[in-house]
């Protein structure tokens, strides 16, 4: 019995999987859906991985292509995010490489580039606004200091909000160290905040 044709109204309360479905079988607005959901954040990555907004425009686009003619190949038994940053990832190495940017195995050490924790607050006051781009600004300092294997961990944990085992996915490190790292980059960042005068971090 061949499956009815789901409305485009409601294309947006599927689930990732579902969507993944629905463009293997060829309806083009499945994958349209997975790149609206996931364009910003994969290029926020790629971007923080390789400080140009341009090149991460590319790149971006380049995971996407690989991800379109990779969905077949796509295992239901990994969630689809971690698989698409673990393609993300891959393909700023290889951009890097390409471009001869030093990068001494990608696995322990990031480009240099901005980094940026989100920090969320439901309509925000002016007096708010210029707090919190303050405290974004000292977070970005802070994490610039941080030992290059570091960085790379903080984002993922704190910018993407993935967890531990996502993060050992797409970065091919073993959980342990993963943790272990996690771990370390807080206290030194706590340092950090210490030496630049914030008591209570």
């Amino acid at each position: 019995m061949t499956a009815l044709p789901i409305a485009l109204e409601n294309i947006r309360d599927l689930t990732d999987g579902e969507l993944i479905v629905n463009a293997i079988r060829g309806r083009e607005d499945g994958f349209e859906e997975l790149v609206r959901r996931y364009q910003r954040p994969i290029t926020g990555y790629v971007f923080r991985m390789l400080g140009d907004y341009e090149f991460s425009l590319d790149v971006t686009q380049e995971v996407f292509i690989k991800v379109y003619n990779s969905l077949e190949r796509y295992s239901s038994e990994y969630k689809f995010s971690t698989w698409l940053y673990r393609i993300a990832h891959n393909a700023a190495i290889d951009h890097m490489r390409r471009n001869s940017i030093n990068t001494q195995s990608i696995e322990t050490e990031n480009a240099d580039g901005t980094y940026q924790l989100q920090i969320e607050s439901p309509n925000p006051s002016p007096e708010q606004d210029r707090e919190r781009s303050e405290w974004r600004t000292e977070i970005d300092a802070v994490v610039k200091r941080l030992p290059a294997p570091y960085r790379e961990l903080i984002l993922l944990r704190h910018s993407q909000d993935l967890s531990y085992d996502e993060i050992a996915e797409i970065t091919n490190l073993p959980l342990g160290t993963v943790k272990n790292r996690l771990f370390r980059a807080r206290e030194m960042m706590r340092e950090i905040f210490l030496e630049r005068g914030f008591l209570g971090i």
